[in-house]
């Protein structure tokens, strides 16, 4: 150590484009049994786009073929940030899918996800 106070402060949400967090990779799976089981058709990560405004856009975690064939975009998050939460608002209010903003219970909770849905 040189005695330099070291900077731990990592940015976060700033992974390479199509790499998934922990939480992502978790909902990737669970989306991924669901396609076995035959509960949803079709899934992919970062897989669409949506233009909100000039110069904001937003880059949905899973676009999702639901089991009845509705469209759905799954926005995954550790903790929900005012911003995130006002962009799948806007979103919702935009485009015709079903838009759910998805956060990981802690297991201390009993687990599995908490499921907010917009757009309905």
């Amino acid at each position: 150590m040189t005695g330099r106070a070291v900077n731990r402060n990592y940015a976060l949400g700033r992974l390479k484009t199509g790499a998934m967090n922990k939480s992502e990779a978790a909902y990737s799976a669970r989306l991924a049994l669901q396609l076995h089981a035959g509960e949803i058709q079709w899934f992919r990560f970062e897989g669409i786009k949506l233009r909100l405004a000039d110069s904001t856009f937003l880059t949905v975690d899973f676009a999702v073929m639901a089991g009845d064939g509705v469209l759905e975009m799954h926005e995954v998050k550790g903790h929900w940030e005012d911003d995130a939460r006002a962009k799948i608002k806007i979103a919702a209010d935009q485009y015709p899918f079903r838009f759910l903003a998805v956060t990981a219970r802690p297991k201390r909770d009993g687990g599995g996800w908490a499921v907010e849905t917009f757009g309905e």
